[in-house]
């Protein structure tokens, strides 16, 4: 009798489950059909029945992001080739997207704004904000937080980016002229850290000087811990992802950090009160302030709650602190790399400010051109975000392919990025790529490290205000040499693209003109 019960009970309930979910496989059944039929013709990686493409994944992360982007040289960069990659995660389908005019089709489409369900489990730290949602949602926050990075009110965020710059160069300055190596990454992200906690929140975490490591951790473990799940289906079991205790220090980070933020807004809300401007917040264009100033002043006339507004400012922290550090770390190591290109940086931070240590204006800035060049061929070599994911929610058609609803669309920048056909050279960090008339001859989607369209980076040229912010006062100090020689510390594509060794370098004490 125990024996027939311990088969009946995982039966009964596997009926009740498949019966439950009927519609959904049903309608998976008939997307897989469609999408079989429709992308034969389309190359991939070989497939087979039930596993699909997956015996052949690399499990290393950095081993996957070099075999994605063999993909787009083998079935997508060649003579004739369609521009579209097709994979099979089991029996399940995706579209890999790498010709420009295709990534076009789905960035510019204001219908094709679904996030993949990769961004699930990441909704349960940071909810449904301006990153995760969609539809109305979506349309609603975006036009509500687009004050926020009105040119006028990013000029008041410079005296930040300053202030955050200058205590990571008295942090970095230890480690120059010592011979020995030294990790910059760790230093980037708690500078990129505290400048995004005081634009965002209105609150000075200080994690470059040491404080509140109990919410830094957290932040830098929660982002480890979502890749460790996106890449690992066993783990999407809830009985395997509590049992192995994931689960539990997941939650636990997330209260941990979400409690952090529920306290910051009461308390930045009792002080706008005491200020008298809740009741009189005035011209919202006009003033330096926070994004959670601006949902706090306008939480009535947008009708948000206060789970909105912190879901809203947890979304800006996560994204704004792990691309920027991206970014500017990427660019270090490169120009590390390449002492003929960092030359030429020292030689226009010379031109620029002369032996002055002097806070750079927003006139300093814009005349860093070059720099500017090698921060966005660190972007196409190294894009933060090196695969955007949507969900289709109606068949889109590429040329003479239809790729069928519901299917998992993956435009892949880093793919993009190394088109021989639009870059000189491709796989070569080499800033002329960004030289105005180079610039003039390519399409113009070869190229969009903060996604384009609809959903595109709303803080870009917040982010690169900050970058060129703080690089300038490294270059202006420092010259590196990269300790891991190319084609080492390989790109490893968490949820934002980062280096597999850090940022490490020997560092050197500048003497001004040389």
């Amino acid at each position: 009798m125990a024996l027939i019960f311990l088969i009946l009970v995982p039966l009964f309930f596997t009926a009740l489950a498949l019966l439950v979910s009927w519609r959904k496989i049903k309608d998976m059944s008939v997307m897989i059909w469609r999408a079989y039929f429709n992308l034969a013709r389309v190359p991939g990686p070989p497939a087979y029945p039930l596993i699909g493409s997956v015996w052949a994944f690399k499990i290393n992360s950095a081993d996957f992001a070099l075999q994605i982007l063999g993909w787009a040289n083998i079935y997508a960069f060649y003579e004739g080739s369609i521009g579209i990659v097709k994979a099979w995660l089991g029996p399940v389908p995706v579209a890999l997207i790498i010709r420009p005019e295709y990534c076009k089709q789905v960035l510019e489409s204001n219908t094709l704004i679904t996030k993949a369900t990769v961004y699930d489990k990441l909704s349960e730290w940071i909810g449904t904000g301006l990153l995760t949602s969609t539809n109305e949602k979506w349309y609603g926050r975006r036009k509500m937080l687009t004050p926020a990075f009105h040119f006028s009110v990013l000029k008041g965020y410079g005296e930040i980016f300053i202030k955050q710059s200058q205590i990571m160069m008295e942090q970095v300055d230890q480690h120059a002229d010592t011979g020995r190596e030294v990790d910059l990454f760790p230093y980037v992200k708690r500078c990129a850290l505290d400048i995004i906690c005081d634009t965002a929140m209105a609150t000075q975490v200080n994690s470059q000087i040491g404080k509140n490591t109990e919410y830094v951790n957290a932040v830098v473990r929660l982002s480890d811990m979502l890749f460790q799940h996106e890449r690992s289906p066993w783990l999407w079991l809830k009985p395997v992802w509590y049992g192995c205790g994931m689960g539990f220090e997941f939650d636990r980070l997330v209260k941990l950090t979400t409690d952090f933020t529920r306290r910051v807004i009461a308390e930045r809300r009792q002080t706008l009160i005491e200020e008298g401007q809740m009741e009189d917040p005035g011209d919202l264009t006009k003033k330096k302030m926070a994004f959670l100033d601006l949902m706090l002043l306008t939480q009535e006339k947008n009708t948000l709650s206060d789970e909105d507004i912190r879901e809203e400012v947890d979304t800006f922290m996560f994204e704004g602190h792990d691309t920027t550090s991206s970014g500017m770390g990427w660019t270090i190591w490169l120009l590390g790399q390449h002492p003929e290109y960092q030359a030429k940086v020292h030689e226009e931070m010379d031109e620029v400010f002369g032996d002055d240590d002097r806070e750079p204006t927003e006139a300093d800035l814009k005349k860093c051109v070059y720099l500017e060049k090698c921060v966005k061929e660190s972007l196409r070599l190294c894009p933060p975000v090196p695969i955007i994911a949507r969900r289709l929610t109606h068949d889109l058609i590429l040329g003479d392919f239809t790729i069928p609803k519901d299917i998992t669309a993956l435009v892949l920048p880093m793919g993009t990025h190394r088109d021989p056909d639009e870059w000189e050279h491709p796989t070569t960090f080499y800033p002329d790529h960004f030289e105005a008339e180079a610039v003039a001859k390519r399409h113009p989607f070869a190229y969009f490290p903060f996604s384009a369209g609809p959903r595109n980076c709303i803080g870009q040229k917040f982010a690169m205000t900050e970058e060129k912010t703080v690089l300038s006062y490294f270059f202006r100090k420092y010259r590196v040499e990269s300790s891991v020689p190319l084609p080492g510390n390989r790109y490893v594509p968490e949820i934002i693209l980062k280096p597999e060794e850090g940022v490490k370098c020997y560092m050197f004490k500048r003497v001004r003109g040389k």
